[in-house]
Protein backbone atom coordinates (compact mmCIF):
# COMPACT_ATOMS: atom_id res chain seq x y z
CA UNK A 1 0.00 0.00 0.00
CA UNK A 2 1.46 2.97 -1.58
CA UNK A 3 0.81 6.86 -1.04
CA UNK A 4 0.62 8.72 -4.02
CA UNK A 5 3.16 11.84 -3.93
CA UNK A 6 0.84 14.92 -4.39
CA UNK A 7 2.07 17.80 -2.04
CA UNK A 8 5.82 18.44 -3.37
CA UNK A 9 8.26 16.43 -0.96
CA UNK A 10 10.04 13.85 -1.97
CA UNK A 11 8.01 10.44 -2.06
CA UNK A 12 8.76 7.72 0.74
CA UNK A 13 8.38 3.53 0.13
CA UNK A 14 6.46 3.39 -2.73
CA UNK A 15 5.89 0.05 -3.94
CA UNK A 16 5.73 -0.50 -7.85
CA UNK A 17 2.47 -1.44 -7.98
CA UNK A 18 0.76 2.49 -7.00
CA UNK A 19 2.96 4.71 -9.60
CA UNK A 20 3.60 8.10 -8.50
CA UNK A 21 1.56 9.49 -11.18
CA UNK A 22 -1.59 7.54 -10.47
CA UNK A 23 -4.77 9.51 -11.74
CA UNK A 24 -7.38 9.67 -8.49
CA UNK A 25 -10.29 7.49 -9.10
CA UNK A 26 -13.33 9.54 -7.75
CA UNK A 27 -16.76 8.71 -6.80
CA UNK A 28 -19.16 9.23 -9.58
CA UNK A 29 -22.44 6.63 -9.52
CA UNK A 30 -22.63 7.17 -5.82
CA UNK A 31 -22.55 10.53 -5.42
CA UNK A 32 -19.24 11.96 -5.12
CA UNK A 33 -17.00 14.54 -6.91
CA UNK A 34 -16.85 13.86 -10.90
CA UNK A 35 -13.64 12.30 -12.37
CA UNK A 36 -10.37 14.48 -12.88
CA UNK A 37 -9.56 15.16 -16.88
CA UNK A 38 -6.76 13.22 -18.08
CA UNK A 39 -3.48 14.58 -16.84
CA UNK A 40 -5.54 16.54 -14.00
CA UNK A 41 -5.55 16.32 -10.44
CA UNK A 42 -8.72 15.59 -8.76
CA UNK A 43 -10.21 18.33 -6.51
CA UNK A 44 -11.78 16.56 -3.31
CA UNK A 45 -14.42 18.40 -1.39
CA UNK A 46 -12.80 18.43 2.06
CA UNK A 47 -8.81 19.11 0.86
CA UNK A 48 -7.52 20.00 4.01
CA UNK A 49 -5.52 17.10 5.28
CA UNK A 50 -2.01 18.78 4.40
CA UNK A 51 1.59 18.90 5.56
CA UNK A 52 0.89 22.35 7.38
CA UNK A 53 -1.87 21.15 8.97
CA UNK A 54 -2.36 22.10 12.75
CA UNK A 55 -4.06 21.07 15.72
CA UNK A 56 -7.16 23.06 17.49
CA UNK A 57 -4.98 23.11 20.77
CA UNK A 58 -6.25 22.32 23.93
CA UNK A 59 -10.14 22.02 24.48
CA UNK A 60 -11.77 25.65 24.93
CA UNK A 61 -9.32 26.93 22.93
CA UNK A 62 -10.32 26.80 19.34
CA UNK A 63 -12.01 30.74 19.53
CA UNK A 64 -15.75 29.03 18.17
CA UNK A 65 -18.47 29.25 19.67
CA UNK A 66 -20.62 26.51 19.98
CA UNK A 67 -23.33 27.68 17.65
CA UNK A 68 -20.39 28.54 14.62
CA UNK A 69 -18.64 25.11 15.06
CA UNK A 70 -21.79 23.72 14.61
CA UNK A 71 -22.70 25.72 11.58
CA UNK A 72 -19.17 24.39 10.35
CA UNK A 73 -19.71 20.90 10.61
CA UNK A 74 -23.29 21.13 8.57
CA UNK A 75 -21.29 23.22 5.95
CA UNK A 76 -18.75 20.43 5.81
CA UNK A 77 -21.17 17.93 5.10
CA UNK A 78 -22.90 20.40 2.31
CA UNK A 79 -20.33 21.20 0.66
CA UNK A 80 -19.18 17.42 0.03
CA UNK A 81 -23.06 16.67 -1.49
CA UNK A 82 -22.97 19.86 -3.64
CA UNK A 83 -20.21 18.19 -5.25
CA UNK A 84 -21.91 15.02 -5.46
CA UNK A 85 -24.47 16.28 -7.17
CA UNK A 86 -22.85 18.04 -9.75
CA UNK A 87 -20.91 14.65 -10.10
CA UNK A 88 -24.11 12.91 -10.76
CA UNK A 89 -25.48 15.36 -13.07
CA UNK A 90 -22.46 14.98 -14.67
CA UNK A 91 -22.55 11.41 -15.03
CA UNK A 92 -25.63 10.40 -16.29
CA UNK A 93 -25.00 10.02 -19.73
CA UNK A 94 -22.74 6.90 -19.09
CA UNK A 95 -24.57 6.03 -16.30
CA UNK A 96 -27.26 5.00 -18.53
CA UNK A 97 -25.01 3.34 -21.04
CA UNK A 98 -23.37 1.32 -18.38
CA UNK A 99 -27.27 0.16 -17.57
CA UNK A 100 -27.79 -1.05 -20.57
CA UNK A 101 -24.81 -3.23 -20.97
CA UNK A 102 -25.35 -4.33 -17.08
CA UNK A 103 -29.01 -5.93 -18.38
CA UNK A 104 -26.67 -7.45 -20.90
CA UNK A 105 -24.36 -8.56 -18.36
CA UNK A 106 -26.54 -10.02 -16.05
CA UNK A 107 -28.89 -12.06 -18.77
CA UNK A 108 -25.76 -13.69 -20.07
CA UNK A 109 -25.24 -14.33 -16.03
CA UNK A 110 -29.29 -15.97 -15.58
CA UNK A 111 -28.19 -17.99 -18.77
CA UNK A 112 -25.34 -19.79 -17.15
CA UNK A 113 -27.02 -19.78 -14.23
CA UNK A 114 -29.99 -21.79 -15.57
CA UNK A 115 -27.82 -24.17 -17.54
CA UNK A 116 -25.86 -25.14 -14.26
CA UNK A 117 -29.23 -25.15 -12.34
CA UNK A 118 -30.45 -28.04 -14.62
CA UNK A 119 -27.33 -30.31 -13.48
CA UNK A 120 -29.21 -30.88 -10.24
CA UNK A 121 -26.74 -31.52 -7.36
CA UNK A 122 -24.11 -29.78 -8.72
CA UNK A 123 -22.42 -27.13 -6.39
CA UNK A 124 -22.84 -23.71 -7.87
CA UNK A 125 -21.24 -20.23 -8.16
CA UNK A 126 -23.38 -16.90 -9.20
CA UNK A 127 -20.64 -14.46 -9.29
CA UNK A 128 -23.13 -12.77 -11.39
CA UNK A 129 -25.82 -12.38 -8.77
CA UNK A 130 -23.43 -11.30 -5.99
CA UNK A 131 -21.82 -8.18 -7.22
CA UNK A 132 -19.50 -7.27 -3.76
CA UNK A 133 -20.49 -3.43 -4.82
CA UNK A 134 -23.93 -4.87 -3.49
CA UNK A 135 -22.72 -4.98 0.27
CA UNK A 136 -20.92 -1.87 0.44
CA UNK A 137 -21.79 0.74 2.74
CA UNK A 138 -25.73 1.90 3.13
CA UNK A 139 -26.65 -1.26 0.36
CA UNK A 140 -25.53 -3.52 3.20
CA UNK A 141 -28.51 -4.64 4.03
CA UNK A 142 -30.47 -4.83 1.27
CA UNK A 143 -27.32 -6.84 -0.69
CA UNK A 144 -28.17 -9.59 2.45
CA UNK A 145 -31.54 -9.63 1.76
CA UNK A 146 -30.78 -9.60 -2.23
CA UNK A 147 -28.25 -12.82 -1.39
CA UNK A 148 -30.80 -14.77 1.17
CA UNK A 149 -33.59 -14.70 -1.55
CA UNK A 150 -31.15 -15.89 -4.10
CA UNK A 151 -29.95 -18.50 -1.97
CA UNK A 152 -33.42 -19.80 -1.44
CA UNK A 153 -33.75 -20.19 -4.97
CA UNK A 154 -29.90 -21.72 -5.34
CA UNK A 155 -28.93 -23.18 -2.06
CA UNK A 156 -26.27 -24.85 -3.67
CA UNK A 157 -24.74 -22.16 -4.65
CA UNK A 158 -21.52 -22.09 -2.36
CA UNK A 159 -19.98 -18.89 -3.42
CA UNK A 160 -23.11 -16.93 -2.21
CA UNK A 161 -23.50 -18.77 0.83
CA UNK A 162 -19.14 -17.67 1.30
CA UNK A 163 -20.46 -13.90 0.43
CA UNK A 164 -23.59 -13.74 2.67
CA UNK A 165 -21.16 -15.02 5.40
CA UNK A 166 -18.81 -11.97 4.96
CA UNK A 167 -21.63 -9.49 4.72
CA UNK A 168 -23.04 -11.10 7.87
CA UNK A 169 -19.49 -9.79 9.61
CA UNK A 170 -19.73 -6.75 8.11
CA UNK A 171 -23.02 -5.72 9.30
CA UNK A 172 -21.74 -7.11 12.72
CA UNK A 173 -18.86 -4.62 12.64
CA UNK A 174 -20.48 -1.52 10.57
CA UNK A 175 -24.02 -1.71 12.99
CA UNK A 176 -22.33 -2.95 16.60
CA UNK A 177 -24.14 -6.16 16.31
CA UNK A 178 -22.32 -9.57 17.61
CA UNK A 179 -25.26 -12.06 17.35
CA UNK A 180 -24.31 -12.11 13.85
CA UNK A 181 -21.59 -13.52 13.47
CA UNK A 182 -23.05 -17.24 14.86
CA UNK A 183 -24.88 -16.73 11.64
CA UNK A 184 -22.16 -15.71 9.34
CA UNK A 185 -20.39 -19.15 10.67
CA UNK A 186 -23.35 -21.07 9.75
CA UNK A 187 -23.08 -19.69 6.42
CA UNK A 188 -19.75 -20.26 5.68
CA UNK A 189 -19.78 -23.52 7.38
CA UNK A 190 -22.64 -24.04 4.77
CA UNK A 191 -20.45 -23.05 1.41
CA UNK A 192 -17.71 -25.24 2.97
CA UNK A 193 -19.63 -27.81 3.08
CA UNK A 194 -20.27 -27.67 -0.64
CA UNK A 195 -16.83 -26.92 -1.79
CA UNK A 196 -14.20 -27.60 0.94
CA UNK A 197 -11.19 -26.29 -0.87
CA UNK A 198 -13.33 -22.75 -1.85
CA UNK A 199 -11.01 -20.07 -0.70
CA UNK A 200 -14.22 -17.78 -0.48
CA UNK A 201 -15.12 -19.56 2.50
CA UNK A 202 -11.62 -19.64 3.88
CA UNK A 203 -11.28 -16.23 3.68
CA UNK A 204 -14.43 -15.36 5.05
CA UNK A 205 -13.45 -17.52 8.04
CA UNK A 206 -10.85 -15.78 8.40
CA UNK A 207 -12.59 -12.79 8.46
CA UNK A 208 -14.55 -13.90 11.02
CA UNK A 209 -12.17 -15.33 13.03
CA UNK A 210 -10.73 -11.60 13.42
CA UNK A 211 -13.82 -10.10 13.76
CA UNK A 212 -14.05 -12.34 17.01
CA UNK A 213 -10.33 -11.32 18.52
CA UNK A 214 -9.26 -15.10 17.51
CA UNK A 215 -6.36 -13.74 15.58
CA UNK A 216 -4.34 -17.26 15.55
CA UNK A 217 -7.38 -18.76 13.66
CA UNK A 218 -7.71 -15.99 11.41
CA UNK A 219 -4.23 -16.22 10.47
CA UNK A 220 -4.40 -20.10 9.73
CA UNK A 221 -7.29 -19.24 7.52
CA UNK A 222 -5.93 -16.99 5.44
CA UNK A 223 -3.14 -18.30 5.20
CA UNK A 224 -5.57 -22.30 4.03
CA UNK A 225 -7.63 -19.79 1.35
CA UNK A 226 -3.98 -17.65 -0.21
CA UNK A 227 -2.78 -21.61 -0.60
CA UNK A 228 -5.88 -22.21 -2.65
CA UNK A 229 -6.14 -18.84 -4.18
CA UNK A 230 -3.10 -16.30 -3.34
CA UNK A 231 -4.90 -13.44 -5.13
CA UNK A 232 -8.18 -13.72 -2.88
CA UNK A 233 -7.97 -10.07 -1.73
CA UNK A 234 -9.98 -11.01 1.89
CA UNK A 235 -7.35 -13.45 2.47
CA UNK A 236 -4.39 -11.16 2.11
CA UNK A 237 -6.26 -8.96 4.39
CA UNK A 238 -7.17 -10.74 6.93
CA UNK A 239 -3.49 -12.13 7.10
CA UNK A 240 -2.00 -8.75 7.88
CA UNK A 241 -4.88 -7.95 10.12
CA UNK A 242 -4.19 -11.82 12.05
CA UNK A 243 -0.18 -10.55 12.17
CA UNK A 244 -1.18 -6.96 13.43
CA UNK A 245 -2.94 -7.87 16.50
CA UNK A 246 -0.63 -10.96 17.06
CA UNK A 247 2.19 -8.13 17.29
CA UNK A 248 3.96 -9.45 14.44
CA UNK A 249 4.84 -6.17 13.29
CA UNK A 250 7.52 -7.11 10.74
CA UNK A 251 5.91 -9.85 9.54
CA UNK A 252 2.92 -7.50 8.91
CA UNK A 253 4.94 -5.45 7.20
CA UNK A 254 6.09 -7.77 4.48
CA UNK A 255 2.38 -9.09 4.43
CA UNK A 256 0.96 -5.58 3.63
CA UNK A 257 4.12 -5.31 0.88
CA UNK A 258 3.21 -8.59 -0.55
CA UNK A 259 -0.85 -7.85 -0.87
CA UNK A 260 0.03 -4.69 -2.65
CA UNK A 261 1.96 -6.29 -4.99
CA UNK A 262 -0.45 -9.00 -5.76
CA UNK A 263 -3.71 -7.14 -5.57
CA UNK A 264 -3.53 -3.44 -4.84
CA UNK A 265 -6.42 -1.18 -3.98
CA UNK A 266 -8.47 0.19 -0.75
CA UNK A 267 -8.20 -3.07 1.41
CA UNK A 268 -4.42 -3.12 1.27
CA UNK A 269 -4.10 0.47 1.02
CA UNK A 270 -5.80 1.06 4.34
CA UNK A 271 -3.89 -1.45 6.29
CA UNK A 272 -0.62 -0.44 4.63
CA UNK A 273 -1.41 2.40 6.19
CA UNK A 274 -2.37 1.44 9.61
CA UNK A 275 1.00 -0.80 9.51
CA UNK A 276 3.10 2.43 9.12
CA UNK A 277 1.00 4.36 11.99
CA UNK A 278 2.29 2.34 14.49
CA UNK A 279 5.78 2.66 13.92
CA UNK A 280 5.54 6.50 13.76
CA UNK A 281 5.25 6.88 10.42
CA UNK A 282 2.41 9.42 10.15
CA UNK A 283 3.73 11.05 6.60
CA UNK A 284 3.52 7.83 5.02
CA UNK A 285 0.56 7.08 6.47
CA UNK A 286 -1.57 10.21 5.35
CA UNK A 287 -0.49 9.80 2.24
CA UNK A 288 -1.03 6.17 1.69
CA UNK A 289 -4.66 6.87 3.26
CA UNK A 290 -5.22 10.01 0.47
CA UNK A 291 -4.33 7.55 -2.49
CA UNK A 292 -7.50 5.10 -0.52
CA UNK A 293 -9.32 7.79 -0.43
CA UNK A 294 -8.89 9.31 -4.31
CA UNK A 295 -8.95 5.50 -5.32
CA UNK A 296 -12.47 4.83 -3.51
CA UNK A 297 -15.44 4.66 -5.73
CA UNK A 298 -18.45 3.00 -3.54
CA UNK A 299 -19.99 5.11 -0.35
CA UNK A 300 -18.72 2.34 2.14
CA UNK A 301 -15.19 2.86 0.84
CA UNK A 302 -15.41 6.33 0.75
CA UNK A 303 -16.63 6.46 4.61
CA UNK A 304 -14.53 3.86 5.80
CA UNK A 305 -11.51 5.50 4.44
CA UNK A 306 -12.07 9.23 5.24
CA UNK A 307 -13.08 8.03 8.75
CA UNK A 308 -9.20 6.62 8.79
CA UNK A 309 -7.75 10.05 7.97
CA UNK A 310 -10.20 11.44 10.31
CA UNK A 311 -8.82 9.13 13.25
CA UNK A 312 -5.21 10.01 11.88
CA UNK A 313 -5.25 13.78 11.99
CA UNK A 314 -7.43 13.17 15.57
CA UNK A 315 -4.47 11.12 16.89
CA UNK A 316 -2.15 14.10 16.05
CA UNK A 317 -4.09 16.86 17.81
CA UNK A 318 -5.64 18.14 14.20
CA UNK A 319 -8.97 18.11 15.39
CA UNK A 320 -10.47 20.72 12.56
CA UNK A 321 -8.73 18.44 10.05
CA UNK A 322 -10.14 15.74 11.60
CA UNK A 323 -13.75 16.97 11.73
CA UNK A 324 -13.04 17.48 7.91
CA UNK A 325 -12.47 13.99 6.97
CA UNK A 326 -15.53 12.92 9.00
CA UNK A 327 -17.55 15.54 7.04
CA UNK A 328 -16.44 13.87 3.98
CA UNK A 329 -17.14 10.27 5.35
CA UNK A 330 -20.55 11.38 6.46
CA UNK A 331 -22.06 12.69 3.25
CA UNK A 332 -21.37 9.18 1.93
CA UNK A 333 -23.05 7.80 4.38
CA UNK A 334 -24.82 9.58 7.36
CA UNK A 335 -24.99 6.53 9.34
CA UNK A 336 -21.73 5.39 9.29
CA UNK A 337 -20.82 4.50 13.16
CA UNK A 338 -17.46 5.23 13.30
CA UNK A 339 -17.87 8.46 11.83
CA UNK A 340 -19.96 9.88 13.73
CA UNK A 341 -18.49 8.90 17.21
CA UNK A 342 -15.20 10.54 15.70
CA UNK A 343 -16.76 13.41 15.30
CA UNK A 344 -18.01 13.52 18.43
CA UNK A 345 -14.49 12.63 19.95
CA UNK A 346 -13.55 15.86 17.84
CA UNK A 347 -15.94 17.68 18.64
CA UNK A 348 -15.00 16.57 22.59
CA UNK A 349 -11.33 17.85 22.17
CA UNK A 350 -12.35 20.90 20.47
CA UNK A 351 -14.43 22.45 23.73
CA UNK A 352 -17.57 21.57 22.04
CA UNK A 353 -18.30 19.31 24.46
CA UNK A 354 -22.44 19.93 24.17
CA UNK A 355 -22.59 18.61 20.70
CA UNK A 356 -20.61 16.08 21.68
CA UNK A 357 -22.80 14.54 24.22
CA UNK A 358 -25.36 15.01 22.20
CA UNK A 359 -23.56 13.01 19.25
CA UNK A 360 -22.53 10.06 21.40
CA UNK A 361 -25.92 9.73 23.08
CA UNK A 362 -27.22 9.50 19.28
CA UNK A 363 -24.46 6.79 18.99
CA UNK A 364 -24.85 4.24 21.63
CA UNK A 365 -28.51 4.51 21.43
CA UNK A 366 -28.32 2.00 18.48
CA UNK A 367 -25.16 0.67 18.59
CA UNK A 368 -23.65 0.28 22.74
CA UNK A 369 -20.25 -0.68 22.06
CA UNK A 370 -17.52 -0.24 24.83
CA UNK A 371 -15.62 2.81 23.28
CA UNK A 372 -18.52 5.17 22.90
CA UNK A 373 -20.22 4.36 25.56
CA UNK A 374 -16.97 5.24 28.29
CA UNK A 375 -16.41 8.34 25.95
CA UNK A 376 -19.76 9.32 27.11
CA UNK A 377 -20.10 8.63 30.34
CA UNK A 378 -16.47 10.59 30.97
CA UNK A 379 -17.64 13.59 29.35
CA UNK A 380 -20.86 13.08 31.90
CA UNK A 381 -18.20 12.82 34.51
CA UNK A 382 -16.31 16.24 33.41
CA UNK A 383 -19.55 18.16 32.84
CA UNK A 384 -20.59 16.92 36.72
CA UNK A 385 -23.92 18.59 36.44
CA UNK A 386 -26.91 17.00 38.35
CA UNK A 387 -27.66 13.11 37.77
CA UNK A 388 -24.66 13.49 35.41
CA UNK A 389 -22.87 10.95 37.64
CA UNK A 390 -25.26 8.58 37.83
CA UNK A 391 -25.79 8.76 33.80
CA UNK A 392 -21.94 8.31 33.86
CA UNK A 393 -22.16 4.87 36.00
CA UNK A 394 -25.38 3.79 33.91
CA UNK A 395 -22.51 3.94 30.75
CA UNK A 396 -20.01 2.10 32.01
CA UNK A 397 -22.48 -0.59 33.28
CA UNK A 398 -23.45 -1.04 29.72
CA UNK A 399 -20.19 -1.83 28.59
CA UNK A 400 -20.40 -5.17 30.85
CA UNK A 401 -23.65 -5.95 29.07
CA UNK A 402 -21.73 -5.59 25.74
CA UNK A 403 -18.95 -7.56 27.02
CA UNK A 404 -21.55 -10.37 28.19
CA UNK A 405 -23.29 -10.53 24.90
CA UNK A 406 -20.03 -10.16 22.64
CA UNK A 407 -18.94 -13.80 24.93
CA UNK A 408 -22.05 -15.12 24.04
CA UNK A 409 -21.41 -15.02 20.42
CA UNK A 410 -17.90 -16.44 20.30
CA UNK A 411 -16.50 -12.64 20.82
CA UNK A 412 -13.07 -12.48 22.86
CA UNK A 413 -13.89 -9.29 24.47
CA UNK A 414 -10.98 -9.58 27.21
CA UNK A 415 -8.83 -6.37 25.71
CA UNK A 416 -11.86 -4.11 25.68
CA UNK A 417 -12.88 -5.39 29.93
CA UNK A 418 -9.36 -4.82 30.51
CA UNK A 419 -9.17 -1.04 29.35
CA UNK A 420 -12.98 -0.13 29.98
CA UNK A 421 -13.00 -1.87 33.90
CA UNK A 422 -9.38 -0.48 34.66
CA UNK A 423 -10.79 2.95 35.12
CA UNK A 424 -14.80 2.46 35.31
CA UNK A 425 -15.14 -0.67 36.79
CA UNK A 426 -13.80 -3.80 38.71
CA UNK A 427 -10.25 -3.48 38.67
CA UNK A 428 -9.12 -6.85 39.55
CA UNK A 429 -11.17 -8.22 36.63
CA UNK A 430 -9.49 -5.43 34.55
CA UNK A 431 -6.05 -7.15 35.14
CA UNK A 432 -7.48 -10.43 34.74
CA UNK A 433 -9.05 -9.71 31.42
CA UNK A 434 -5.49 -8.23 30.31
CA UNK A 435 -3.18 -10.61 31.56
CA UNK A 436 -5.18 -13.26 29.40
CA UNK A 437 -5.18 -10.89 26.57
CA UNK A 438 -1.21 -10.55 26.95
CA UNK A 439 -1.11 -14.03 26.63
CA UNK A 440 -2.72 -14.60 23.47
CA UNK A 441 -0.84 -11.66 21.46
CA UNK A 442 1.79 -9.28 21.94
CA UNK A 443 0.95 -5.42 21.27
CA UNK A 444 1.13 -2.31 21.89
CA UNK A 445 -2.56 -2.11 22.76
CA UNK A 446 -2.33 -5.11 25.27
CA UNK A 447 0.90 -3.86 26.09
CA UNK A 448 -0.94 -0.77 27.16
CA UNK A 449 -3.64 -2.11 28.70
CA UNK A 450 -1.78 -4.86 31.37
CA UNK A 451 0.57 -1.73 32.24
CA UNK A 452 -2.40 0.49 33.18
CA UNK A 453 -4.73 -2.18 34.83
CA UNK A 454 -1.48 -3.29 37.11
CA UNK A 455 -0.87 0.42 37.62
CA UNK A 456 -4.84 0.52 38.99
CA UNK A 457 -4.48 -2.45 41.16
CA UNK A 458 -0.71 -0.65 43.19
CA UNK A 459 1.49 -2.88 40.93
CA UNK A 460 3.73 -0.28 38.82
CA UNK A 461 7.03 -1.86 39.13
CA UNK A 462 5.60 -4.42 37.62
CA UNK A 463 4.01 -1.99 35.18
CA UNK A 464 6.46 -0.11 34.07
CA UNK A 465 7.77 -2.95 31.49
CA UNK A 466 4.77 -2.91 29.64
CA UNK A 467 4.17 0.60 29.64
CA UNK A 468 7.65 0.93 27.68
CA UNK A 469 6.63 -1.75 25.74
CA UNK A 470 3.53 -0.12 24.09
CA UNK A 471 5.39 2.84 23.15
CA UNK A 472 8.37 1.27 22.06
CA UNK A 473 7.61 1.25 18.30
CA UNK A 474 7.21 4.83 17.92
CA UNK A 475 3.29 4.55 17.87
CA UNK A 476 2.42 8.22 18.19
CA UNK A 477 -0.47 7.70 20.95
CA UNK A 478 -1.70 10.41 23.28
CA UNK A 479 -3.26 7.76 25.24
CA UNK A 480 -0.32 4.81 25.64
CA UNK A 481 2.25 8.19 26.56
CA UNK A 482 0.08 9.48 29.73
CA UNK A 483 0.13 5.68 31.00
CA UNK A 484 3.68 5.69 31.15
CA UNK A 485 4.18 9.14 32.31
CA UNK A 486 1.75 8.51 35.38
CA UNK A 487 3.45 4.94 35.50
CA UNK A 488 7.06 6.38 35.69
CA UNK A 489 5.80 8.94 38.34
CA UNK A 490 4.51 6.38 40.42
CA UNK A 491 7.63 3.96 40.43
CA UNK A 492 10.29 7.63 40.88
CA UNK A 493 11.72 8.62 37.61
CA UNK A 494 10.38 12.01 37.92
CA UNK A 495 12.06 13.08 34.53
CA UNK A 496 11.10 10.36 32.24
CA UNK A 497 7.24 11.39 33.81
CA UNK A 498 7.52 14.85 32.81
CA UNK A 499 8.87 13.62 29.06
CA UNK A 500 5.99 11.11 28.34
CA UNK A 501 3.50 13.62 30.16
CA UNK A 502 4.78 16.39 28.26
CA UNK A 503 4.46 14.67 24.71
CA UNK A 504 1.04 13.15 25.66
CA UNK A 505 -0.20 16.55 25.89
CA UNK A 506 1.55 18.05 23.18
CA UNK A 507 0.56 15.79 20.62
CA UNK A 508 -2.83 15.74 20.99
CA UNK A 509 -4.21 17.70 24.11
CA UNK A 510 -7.69 16.38 23.71
CA UNK A 511 -7.07 12.72 23.98
CA UNK A 512 -9.37 12.06 26.72
CA UNK A 513 -11.58 14.44 28.75
CA UNK A 514 -10.50 12.86 31.79
CA UNK A 515 -7.09 11.50 30.93
CA UNK A 516 -5.77 14.92 29.84
CA UNK A 517 -7.02 16.81 33.01
CA UNK A 518 -5.39 14.49 35.00
CA UNK A 519 -2.10 14.63 33.03
CA UNK A 520 -1.75 18.55 33.51
CA UNK A 521 -2.45 18.18 37.01
CA UNK A 522 0.53 15.70 37.10
CA UNK A 523 2.61 17.13 34.99
CA UNK A 524 1.74 20.44 37.07
CA UNK A 525 3.12 18.53 40.66
CA UNK A 526 5.96 17.08 38.71
CA UNK A 527 6.86 21.03 37.68
CA UNK A 528 6.45 22.20 41.28
CA UNK A 529 8.55 19.77 42.69
CA UNK A 530 11.64 20.32 40.91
Amino acid sequence: MAPRTNDGEPERERPASLPAATAPVTETASGEAPEAAPGEAAETADASDTEGSRAAGPAGETGETPESAADTDADRVAAVRRVAAAGRRWRSVQLGACAAMLAVGLTAGAIALGAVRDGGATPVAAAAALSPGLLAGADLNTGIASLQAHLRDQPRDFGGWATLGLAYVEQARTQGDPSRYPQAEQALDRSVALRPDNDQALAGRAALAAARHEFGAALAHADRALKQNPYNERALCSRIDALVELGRYEEASAAARTADERRPGVPVFTRYAYVHELRGDVTTARRVLDQALAASTTPGDIAYVATQLGQLAWNQGAYDTALTHYARALAADENYLPALEGRARAQAASGRRAEAIQGLENVVARFPLPGPLVELGELYEARGGGGDAAKAEAQYRLVDAWTALARANGVNADLDTALAAADHGDKVAALRAARAEWDRRRTVHTADALAWALHVNGKDDEALPYARQATATGYGNAALLYHRGVIERATGHPDDARTHLTAALKLNPGFSVLGAREARAALKTLEAAK
